[in-house]
């Protein structure tokens, strides 16, 4: 049941409390309001994290969150089937590690094994979820949907969301959002393997990696990539964050600088692990940093957690 899928660590909550002092009153209404079509989007409430850098979360009622991960229970595996192998963000069985496990293996398969020189063109979307157009992806919703009663409901959602900029963005918070962006850069996938026919391709989120023994054609590609963003999806690449490196230099990617047969911690993840371990010595903090540093060449950064939070032994 969505419900019980939507409480998991959310039963202290003030507002889930509330809700759920009523729930079947609360269910029934909201299934009414479905059947009848008069359901209507609530406000959001507008708060702001670090995370690491400042972003605008926008949490919608209890009863709109409900709905959101009933409509993703329904989407997900719909659309999970059309995506690519090589999209890890916000999917069930991939994630981070299996990205940078399928980096390391790309980087072998180009670079013969590290006998050959590798070149990895990095690059990510200027502004994503606050760029999104809203109409363009109803549009894509609408082609693969055929119930548009769902339809309806997903458009009340997806224009329940005010950016500033009319029928642009989506909110950094909805469960929907997460799936909604994978469904939006789809497109892009597709045409990144099927018309570039770009093989080692990797895409988390908005950034996206391409290797290939050619820096020339890398370069080339850019250009077809920006109009293809620009005139299909009304998206632009980061002009300061695309950037060709060779594997032997160290590539930039989900928080690690990956060579050939190592990786190892960005400048600014670190410190800003060391920063959040100064302010809190919390065992679960702890635990999911060592998960994280499990992850590369990490011995000496280890030493000096140990040794600032005395919780373990050297090991």
């Amino acid at each position: 049941m969505a419900w019980e899928e939507f409480l998991k660590g959310k039963k202290q909550k003030k507002d889930v409390q509330q809700f759920q002092f009523n729930l079947m009153d609360n269910i029934l209404s909201l299934n009414r309001d479905l059947s009848n079509g008069t359901y209507r989007h609530g406000k959001y409430y507008e708060f702001n994290i670090s995370d690491p850098k400042p972003r605008i979360i926008h949490k919608a009622t209890v009863r709109d969150r409900l709905l959101h991960h009933a409509v993703y229970r329904v989407l997900y595996p719909f659309f999970d089937d059309t995506f690519i192998a090589d999209s890890f963000s916000c999917r069930i069985d991939k994630g981070t590690h299996k990205a940078m496990a399928r980096f390391k293996t790309f980087a072998n398969i180009v670079s013969r094994n590290n006998t050959k020189t590798c070149w990895i063109l990095k690059c990510d979307i200027k502004k994503f979820f606050a760029s999104i157009d809203q109409n363009i992806l109803l549009n894509i919703l609408d082609e693969r949907i055929k119930d548009k009663r769902i339809v309806a409901v997903l458009q009340n959602i997806i224009e329940s969301f005010n950016s500033g900029r009319p029928r642009t963005g989506l909110p950094l918070g909805n469960l929907t959002s997460q799936l909604f962006s994978n469904v939006y850069m789809n497109e892009f996938d597709q045409f990144v393997k099927h018309k570039l026919k770009l093989k080692y391709y990797i895409r988390y989120a908005d950034d996206f990696v391409i290797f290939s023994d050619d820096k020339t054609y890398l370069e080339q590609v850019i250009m077809l990539m920006a109009e293809f963003l620009h005139d299909t999806l009304k998206l632009t690449l980061h002009p300061d964050k695309i950037y060709i490196k060779t594997l032997a230099q160290g590539v930039d990617f989900l928080g690690w600088v990956h060579f050939f047969d190592h990786r190892v911690l960005r400048t600014v993840t670190k410190d800003r692990m060391f920063k959040k371990l100064e302010k809190t010595r919390k065992p679960q903090v702890l635990a999911s940093y060592l998960g994280l540093l499990g992850y590369g060449d990490t011995g000496n950064i280890k030493e000096k957690v140990f040794h600032l939070t005395g919780f373990f032994k050297k090991l």
